[in-house]
C-alpha cells in the first residue's frame, strides 16, 4: 500500500539471525501502521502470560506514514511491548530528529525478540541488522550511550541520511520496571517500561541509518497539502502558545483549575506554584523554543540554567508533566532544582512521572511513620539520592524499582497509592476533572493522559468539568481520533490541527485510499478492541478498569470531587458506546 513499506523486520537475539518479511495489503487496510500494526503482532508473536522480562517478549518499534516527508508533526516513533510495571499492554512514544533515521531503514516495524548472552549495540539498515560488542559502553548513561554508539557504530554507507539512536541508561541494565527509552538526548519514550524490556534482551542501543522513502500515491499533493498546513496554521494561536511557552503553561492553567495535584494527591494546587510556573522559569533562566523535524510549533524548551547551584546545566525541558510529579507531588519549589532532577532521570533512563510519584509516596510513608528512611517534602538532594538508589536497585530503590504495586503494599499504603493498572497518572487530577478519571480507568496502559487528552475539552469550556452524562460519548470521539494518531504516529499537539476532515484528505493523498471518518473510526474501534483483548489475555479484570478508592473517598480542599457512584455511570456508559458488556469485554 502506498505510504507504508509492506516490510518488518525480526531480530532474534539469542541466535543473532534476522528475517525480513512482508506485510500484506490487507493487514494495513485493517490496522494501518504505528500502533495498529504493532497490537496486531503482539496479538500474534507474543505468547499469552508471557514473563515481560523474559526472552519471549517481544519489543517493537514502528514509525508512521507521516515519517520522513514533507507532512507537519510525524517526526516520532513508537514502542510497544508488554510492560514489566503493570503487565499490560505497554506503548510509549518520542519525538526528535531521530524518527527520520529509524524511517530511513524502511520498515513498518522492527522486532526485537530473544535475549542476547552479552551486551550489545544493533546497527540496522534497508539490508539488516550488524551486531556490535556494547561491553564498554555498559554502565554509561544514555546521552554519553547515544553519543559513543552513533560515533562508532553507524554505517555511514554512500547514499545514507543522517543516522540516529536509541539507547537505555543505567536504569534500564538494572531493569527498573519504569526505564525509558532515550533519543535526541533529552526525548524519551517514557512511560510503561519499555527500557526495561530492552535492558533485558542486554541492548544497550540501537542505531538507525538508511536510504530509504515512502512512497506516496500523490507526492505532488502530498507536497502541495503540507504547504498549504503550514501556511494555514503556523500562526495558529493554540501553535504560537506551545511555540511561546511549552507544556510549561500547564503550571498556571492546572492550578487556576484547582486540578494540579500536590503534596502527593493531597491537594489540587499548591502554594508555590507561581515559582515553578512556566512565566518564572523563562524570566528566570535562557530558555529558546525547540522542534522535532518537521514541526513549526516548538514545543521543546532548550534551556539554559542561569542562577542557583546548578548554573550552566543545558536541558531539553522541564515539561509539564515533570513539573507536576517533582515540584507538586514532592513540593521542590524551584525551577532549577526540578530541571536538576529532571536531567538526573533523563540520564539514569527512568520515567519522571513514575520517578516522582513514586518519591512522592516514599515521602508521605515517612510522614507517616511507614519506612525509617530519611526524605520529606521539598529536600531535592534526599530525592536526588532516592533516585539514584532506585536506578541502582540500592536499599529502599530496589523495592520503588520494581513500581507502585509492591512498594504500596509493602509498606501498608495502598489505600494512599494513586494509581490504575499499576501506572501512575499524569499532572490532572479527576476530582477536578472527571473526563480525567474516565480516561485514567479505561486507558489500556494504565492511568494514561494521552490516550485521550480529555483535559482539553475539559479546560476549554467543550464540556463541563463536573458533567458526567455524555462524557463518555465525547470521549471515545477524541479517542477513536488519537488513535488513528498513533497508527499515523503523529504528535499530539497536532490534535486540533488534524480533525477528521484533515485526516480524511490527506490520508487519500497519502494511501491512495478512501478514508472517510466512518472508514478511519472502524480501524480506531479494531485497534481499541485488540489492545483490549491483549490485556484481556493477559488477566485483567473489570476491577482493573477503577481509579483507586482514595480519589472518590477523598475531596480535594476546595471540595471538588469524584464519587464511586459518577465514576461507574461514565464506565458502563464506556463500555455500553464501546459495544462490550458490562465486564467491559467486547462482544461486536
Amino acid at each position: 500500500m502506498f505510504g507504508y513499506y509492506n516490510r518488518i523486520l525480526t531480530i532474534d537475539l539469542t541466535t543473532r539471525t534476522t528475517t525480513i518479511e512482508p506485510v500484506a495489503d490487507a493487514v494495513i487496510a485493517e490496522c494501518y501502521g504505528g500502533k495498529g500494526l504493532a497490537t496486531h503482532l503482539l496479538l500474534e508473536r507474543n505468547e499469552p502470560g508471557v514473563d515481560p522480562l523474559s526472552p519471549g517478549n517481544h519489543l517493537i518499534f514502528s514509525t508512521g506514514s507521516f515519517c520522513g516527508g514533507r507532512l507537519w508533526g510525524g517526526s516520532r516513533y513508537g514502542v510497544y511491548t508488554k510492560s514489566p510495571l503493570t503487565g499490560f499492554y505497554a506503548e510509549s512514544y518520542s519525538g526528535g530528529r531521530v524518527p527520520e533515521a529509524i524511517d530511513s531503514v524502511g520498515f513498518d516495524a522492527i522486532l526485537l525478540t530473544g535475549r542476547s548472552s552479552s551486551p550489545v549495540v544493533l546497527a540496522i539498515t534497508p539490508d539488516g541488522v550488524e551486531f556490535h560488542g556494547a561491553e564498554a559502553l555498559w554502565g554509561t548513561d544514555s546521552i554519553t550511550a547515544e553519543a559513543e554508539a552513533v560515533a562508532k557504530f553507524a554505517p555511514n554507507a554512500e547514499g545514507y541520511r543522517k543516522p540516529g539512536a536509541v539507547t537505555i541508561g543505567p536504569a534500564g541494565e538494572n531493569m527498573v520496571k519504569f526505564a525509558l527509552i532515550a533519543n535526541d538526548k533529552w526525548r524519551c519514550a517514557g512511560r510503561t517500561g519499555a527500557g526495561a524490556v530492552m535492558g533485558s534482551k542486554l541492548v544497550k542501543a540501537i542505531v538507525f541509518q538508511g536510504d530509504r522513502k515512502r512512497e506516496y500515491f500523490d507526492t505532488a499533493g502530498v507536497a502541495q497539502y503540507a504547504r498549504e498546513f503550514s501556511a494555514k496554521n503556523s500562526q495558529n494561536p493554540g501553535v504560537k502558545a506551545y511555540k511561546a511557552m511549552g507544556t510549561t503553561m500547564m503550571v498556571a492553567l492546572m492550578n487556576t483549575a484547582g486540578a494540579f495535584p500536590a503534596k502527593y494527591w493531597s491537594q489540587g494546587s499548591c502554594v508555590h506554584w507561581e515559582k515553578i510556573s512556566g512565566e518564572q522559569y523563562h524570566k528566570d533562566h535562557e530558555i529558546k523554543p525547540h522542534a522535532c523535524a518537521k514541526c513549526f510549533m516548538a514545543c521543546g524548551r532548550m534551556a539554559k540554567i542561569s542562577k542557583g547551584r546548578h548554573t550552566g546545566l543545558h536541558i531539553e525541558g522541564p515539561e509539564y508533566e515533570t513539573i507536576y510529579s517533582f515540584g507538586g507531588l514532592c513540593m521542590v519549589d524551584d525551577m532549577a532544582e526540578i530541571a536538576h532532577l529532571n536531567d538526573l532521570c533523563d540520564r539514569l533512563g527512568m520515567d519522571t512521572i513514575s520517578a516522582g510519584n513514586l518519591c512522592g509516596l516514599a515521602i508521605e510513608a515517612r510522614a507517616r511513620g511507614k519506612i525509617d528512611f530519611s526524605i520529606e517534602y521539598g529536600n531535592v538532594d534526599q530525592i536526588a539520592g532516592l533516585i539514584e538508589m532506585i536506578s541502582a536497585r540500592d536499599g529502599i530503590g530496589d523495592l520503588l524499582a520494581d513500581g507502585i504495586i509492591p512498594a504500596s503494599r509493602a509498606w501498608g499504603m495502598e489505600n494512599l497509592a494513586v494509581h490504575v493498572k499499576g501506572l501512575e497518572p499524569a499532572g490532572y487530577d479527576p476530582r477536578a476533572l472527571k473526563g480525567m478519571g474516565l480516561t485514567f480507568a479505561t486507558s489500556p496502559r494504565g492511568a494514561c493522559h494521552l490516550r485521550t487528552t480529555f483535559y482539553k475539552p475539559e479546560l476549554s469550556g467543550l464540556i463541563p468539568p463536573d458533567q458526567i452524562e455524555n462524557k463518555a460519548e465525547m470521549l471515545i470521539d477524541y479517542e477513536d481520533r488519537l488513535n488513528i494518531f498513533d497508527t499515523l504516529v503523529l504528535c499530539r499537539f497536532y490534535r486540533d490541527l488534524y480533525p477528521w476532515e484533515e485526516l480524511e484528505t490527506v490520508l487519500a493523498r497519502v494511501t491512495g485510499q478512501p478514508s472517510s471518518k466512518e472508514d478511519l473510526r472502524k480501524v480506531a474501534r479494531n485497534i481499541v478492541n485488540m489492545t483490549r483483548s491483549f490485556n484481556l489475555r493477559e488477566g485483567l479484570h473489570i476491577e482493573d478498569d477503577r481509579l483507586p478508592k482514595r480519589l472518590h473517598k477523598e475531596a480535594l480542599p476546595s471540595g471538588k470531587s469524584l464519587t464511586a457512584e459518577e465514576m461507574e455511570y461514565m464506565l458502563q456508559d464506556y463500555y455500553r458506546l464501546r459495544g462490550w458488556n458490562e465486564a467491559g469485554i467486547p462482544v461486536e
